[in-house]
């Protein structure tokens, strides 16, 4: 690998996540943002710095255009932060690929693509073959919380029977467009047609990590079973920063995912987002030989903790073989606290 100096990333998606990414990137040594995508007519043709909420300029104008950035700005790497659906992103990874430049995204689908858009998955593991790039898609979860450190922790069990997962949050503790995504504040009613309308989504990603970790345990699953999302009602009035839910109003949702195998559920994901949470963790329970109880109070914060996976995977990812790539292919993830170039092969 030819030596780098320090580290170049295009940004692709300044939303919410792309900003606090941003933001982190500026932090760091040995990396620099030397181009911006995005398609809002606001933010195009604006400065960086400006779109960030800095008072200063960054000299990177955000652009429409991947095709006329790339060319100039000779990234080693993109940082994707646009949307949770493969088929959505899949065009825009590709022309990145297409330019030679290595992607970490946020894309929760690709986290493990295989297991929904198998098509797709195969097509862009063989465009990154072909353009000697790495493509992985990576997050606090899925990426994390509930496929990458359950599949650590199997690694001390010489049996294993079933591995539970359980995920609760105190969604007043996160951003209002994540609120609104889970439903708070809505009636049931609203939140049944929303959802059936599917304006909401819930949380994606649950399939996709159960898929992983079958896949690390070489294990056949029959099938992988993605339960109705259901509301969480609040019992009494609660409130975050910006929704105010009254008792019998929607404070959020929960999700349950579970991968069978001979009739039986071996995997099952349980994922819980609501305001007013009483208590906030992440569980991991595997029934084996030894049985392991891992706890952590509170939960991970989400965009924190995503937004540290994005960024501490770049060195890793620039380090890895070509290819469409998952978690569980990487070595074991860590945090990349000094210069980022001291992380590289050489």
């Amino acid at each position: 690998m030819v030596k780098i100096e320090e580290i170049k990333v295009l940004l692709y998606g300044v939303g919410a996540v792309g900003n606090l990414i941003a933001k982190y990137l500026l932090q760091k040594e040995g990396v620099k943002i030397v181009g911006a995508i995005d398609i809002a007519e606001d933010k195009v043709g604006k400065d960086l710095g400006e779109i960030l909420g800095l008072n200063r300029k960054l000299g990177v104008k955000v652009s429409d255009d991947v095709n006329l950035v790339l060319p100039k700005v000779k990234a080693d790497i993109a940082v994707h932060a646009t949307s949770s659906f493969l088929k959505d992103t899949y065009p825009q990874i590709a022309s990145i690929v297409k330019h030679g430049v290595n992607v970490v995204s946020t894309c929760e689908e690709l986290s493990y693509p295989y297991s929904v858009e198998p098509k797709l998955a195969g097509e862009l593991d063989a465009l990154a073959k072909q353009h000697s790039v790495t493509v992985l898609g990576t997050g606090i979860n899925p990426g994390f919380l509930m496929d990458t450190l359950v599949i650590t922790l199997t690694a001390v069990c010489q049996k294993i029977e079933k591995i539970e997962v359980i995920r609760v949050m105190d969604a007043a503790t996160r951003r209002l467009p994540f609120q609104k995504k889970i439903g708070a504040g809505l009636t049931v009613r609203e939140f049944q047609r929303k959802i059936e309308n599917k304006q909401i989504t819930g949380h994606v990603g649950l399939e996709q990590s159960i898929a992983m970790i079958a896949d690390a345990l070489a294990w056949k699953l029959d099938k992988i079973v993605a339960e109705p999302i259901e509301p969480v009602v609040a019992k009494k009035s609660v409130k975050s920063k910006d929704v105010k839910v009254m008792a019998g109003e929607v404070s959020g949702l929960r999700q349950r995912a579970k991968g069978v195998m001979k009739n039986t559920e071996v995997i099952v994901l349980d994922f819980q987002a609501y305001i007013g949470a009483e208590e906030e963790y992440d569980s991991i329970t595997i029934q084996g030989v030894p049985n392991i109880k891992q706890k952590i109070q509170p939960c991970v914060h989400g965009d924190l903790g995503t937004v540290a996976m994005v960024v501490n995977l770049i060195p890793k990812v620039i380090n890895a073989p070509a290819g469409l790539l998952t978690m569980k292919d990487l070595p074991v993830p860590s945090a990349a606290l000094e210069d980022m170039c001291k992380y590289l092969k050489t």
